[in-house]
């Protein structure tokens, strides 16, 4: 660099675990016949958006845990090419995200990786959101880095947002009787190394989150564009209307 000063060498994240194995309760009726990520948006299944982005984004294999109706995601899957799709079988047992994380740490080879919820769909800002959370990912001084969005102009956030900001990035939890401005939009960079010791095989990947904040270690890139979480029934048709208005 021209002052003197080393930068922080730019990461190619090249692997995703996505979470498709939820029994989506919040969206039922619908989720009764359909998983949760085949519900579509804009004549597109959300699991496909996610996908898109991440195979945008030079992410080469997607990792796509599956449990309910996991039949119909397989077959929605066998013939996407990019990224390359590895599935992950739950059917026997849910193991929440945590424990589907640590069912493939094998196939992660102790690598930094993508985590993606299926009902985060978005409309991009001015640059590539996955592209801005490669860039700004630093292990040196990150465990986990958090896409967020603004809670006030998010479509479908019936809470009070999750996390405060500061000028650096850093991440710290809302307080229970906060609000805070930033909501979590679901996608995230983490190391499979906060994995590796775990001994319980089912277990949630929320407090992961929290323990990187206080430590000091979790970070944010905030979304350019506009963040649709699709989590009900009534947020389908809300998160149809602002894909039409972003798309027309």
């Amino acid at each position: 660099m021209p002052d003197g000063r080393v930068g922080k060498l730019s990461m190619t994240i090249d692997t995703a675990m996505v979470f498709a194995a939820g029994l989506g309760t919040r969206m039922r009726p619908v989720t009764n016949s359909l998983p949760k990520p085949l519900v579509a948006i804009g004549g597109r299944a959300m699991l496909d958006h996610m996908l898109d982005r991440l195979a945008e984004a030079g992410v080469a294999r997607a990792i796509v845990n599956v449990h309910h109706l996991a039949d119909q995601i397989e077959a929605h899957l066998k013939d996407r090419k990019v990224p390359r799709v590895v599935v992950s079988d739950e059917r026997d047992r849910l193991l929440d995200q945590g424990g589907g994380i640590k069912k493939v740490l094998p196939l992660l080879q102790g690598c930094d990786f993508f985590i993606c919820n299926t009902d985060a769909v978005w409309t991009e800002g001015p640059q590539s959101a996955l592209a801005a959370m490669q860039d700004a990912w630093d292990p040196a001084k990150m465990d986990v880095l958090l896409l967020v969005a603004s809670t006030a102009a998010s479509i479908g956030v019936d809470w009070p947002g999750d996390f405060h900001m500061d000028a650096d990035g850093r991440l710290t939890k809302r307080g229970e009787q906060e609000v805070a401005a930033f909501v979590y939009a679901g996608v995230g960079i983490i190391k499979s190394s906060l994995f590796e010791n775990v001994r319980e095989d089912v277990f949630r990947l929320a407090p992961y989150f929290f323990d990187a904040a206080r430590q000091g270690r979790l970070f944010g890139v905030r979304l350019g564009g506009t963040w649709l979480h699709v989590g009900t029934p009534a947020a389908i048709e809300e998160a149809e209307r602002a894909y039409a208005r972003s798309t027309a």
